[in-house]
This record gives C-alpha cells, sequence and structure tokens, in this order.
C-alpha cells in the first residue's frame, strides 16, 4: 500500500520523533510511506477559534498535497488532526469552498486514518512486532476518543506488545485539559484538569504515558515534569516503533536517574 503521511505542525515543530516512528513503522510492515512536501497546518487551530473561513487555503492545499489517487490512504499521528480533516475539512469546503474543493474533501476524507485505525481497521494488524519493556499507561485523546470513536484499537495494539506492562489509567476517558486554545483561555480550569490527569496517572506507577495525540503528551508531559515525576510521555506510534533489534528507552528525568 502506498501511504501519505501527514506530519501536523506539532510533529513538524516540536515532535518530530513521533512523525518518523510512523514512517518507520509503516516501512517495517512492507508499505510505501510518501511524505508530501508541501504539507502545511490542517487548519484545525482556525476552525476551533471560529475562523471558519480563513483556513480554505490550507484545506485546498491539503486536498492538493494528498489527493494524488495513487496515495491509496493518509495517516497522521494525531487523532485531533485526523478528526479536522473528516469532520472540518468538509464543512469549511462546503460553506466557504467551490465544487471542485468539495470533491476532492469528500475523496480524501474517505481514506483518511489515524495511525491505530489504519493498522487495525485497513491493515488488519494488531501484532506489529513491537517490543517495549516497560511499564505503560494509555490515556485515549478527546478527539480519538469522542470524534474519530477509534475505540479500543490503541489498546489492542498495546497489548500485543512483547514484553509490555499495560497498567490501565484510572478515569482514562477524562479530558487531560489540554484543547488547544482551551488551555490559554480557561487556564485555571484545564490546570485542574490536568492536575487530575497527572495523580491518576502517577497512581499507575507507570514508566510512561502515551497518547496517540502530541498534544496531550505535551500537556501531559508539561505537567509531570514540573512535579519531577519520572514518568515520561512517549508517543504510540513510538513504543510501536520499537523493537528487540531497534529498541526505545525512555529517557532519564531527575526523579528516575537518583
Amino acid at each position: 500500500m502506498r501511504v501519505g503521511l501527514f506530519a501536523t505542525c506539532l510533529g513538524d515543530t516540536m515532535y518530530p520523533d513521533a512523525v518518523k516512528a510512523t514512517a518507520v513503522l509503516i516501512t517495517r510492515l512492507g508499505h510505501e510511506v510518501v511524505f508530501p512536501p508541501g504539507q502545511t497546518c490542517c487548519g484545525q487551530m482556525h476552525v476551533n477559534t471560529g475562523y471558519q473561513r480563513e483556513p480554505v487555503p490550507l484545506v485546498r492545499n491539503f486536498a492538493e498535497q494528498f489527493g494524488d489517487p495513487s496515495i491509496e490512504a493518509v495517516v497522521m499521528p494525531s487523532g485531533s488532526c485526523a478528526g479536522s480533516v473528516r469532520h472540518q475539512h468538509p464543512l469549511v469546503a462546503e460553506r466557504y469552498g467551490d465544487a471542485a474543493l468539495r470533491d476532492a474533501v469528500t475523496g480524501i476524507k474517505a481514506k483518511t486514518y489515524e495511525l491505530s485505525e489504519l493498522l487495525v481497521d485497513v491493515l488488519g494488524l494488531t501484532d506489529v512486532g513491537a517490543y517495549f519493556p516497560h511499564r505503560v499507561t494509555y490515556h485515549p485523546t478527546c478527539h480519538s476518543l469522542r470524534m474519530l470513536r477509534v475505540g479500543e484499537k490503541p489498546l489492542r495494539l498495546l497489548r500485543a506488545v512483547d514484553s509490555i506492562d499495560l497498567v490501565e489509567l484510572p478515569e482514562a476517558d477524562a479530558c487531560c485539559g489540554f484543547g488547544g486554545t482551551f488551555a490559554v483561555k480557561n487556564a485555571d480550569t484545564s490546570s485542574a484538569m490536568l492536575h487530575d490527569k497527572v495523580d491518576n496517572v502517577l497512581a499507575t506507577e507507570a514508566d510512561v504515558c502515551t497518547a496517540g495525540d502530541s498534544s496531550c503528551l505535551m500537556h501531559i508531559g508539561g505537567g509531570l515534569s514540573r512535579i519531577k515525576a519520572g514518568t515520561r510521555t512517549l508517543h504510540l506510534a513510538q513504543i510501536l516503533a520499537s523493537t528487540r533489534t531497534s529498541p526505545y528507552a525512555p529517557p532519564k528525568t531527575e526523579a528516575t536517574a537518583r
């Protein structure tokens, strides 16, 4: 299969290892990864803050970059960006685009997947040959859980990882409090939600908290690092890309190094 990889803004600027791990994993599974060089932001941040006309150029560019019919699927290591392409792009195209854009968006929407969806639903895999001998807990992000409804797919993939110690996260479906600009505009509420999420992560005594969105991991990771908890955050793609011959070792923090 020829798979188009969308890096996302956070992946491009702050978490490139999650994007690289996605490419490594899909390639290891025997598929060709295509990275359109002209890709930009999907426009989610604009729509989420009420600017629905402004992202039309971004939606059009996404359609141009990934509309190549030889690209059989589009994958992204982000539930929120996948949700934007599948739910927000049609809205923007319908309200402010033209017929050509609407048709292009409809076609790309049908072949766009969050990473766990691609692996389980399209490639029919749960065991991807990963090896990760660490204690891990999983946070289901809001967009993947409520908009994409990925359900147990990420957990099915994690349960098949060799040597992993997967522990259930208390109140897992509770939001971490990030929500993009929500964390800025409603800082006190966001901080309170983050406090609860961090407490629940710490209750698992996990070495690593994983998720399918770098944005949520950034938020949770910030809360954990400020209290020097010793628990690290790591994208799902990085765990699934880790193997016995090419293992990923979570970096030590000040707390774990002692």
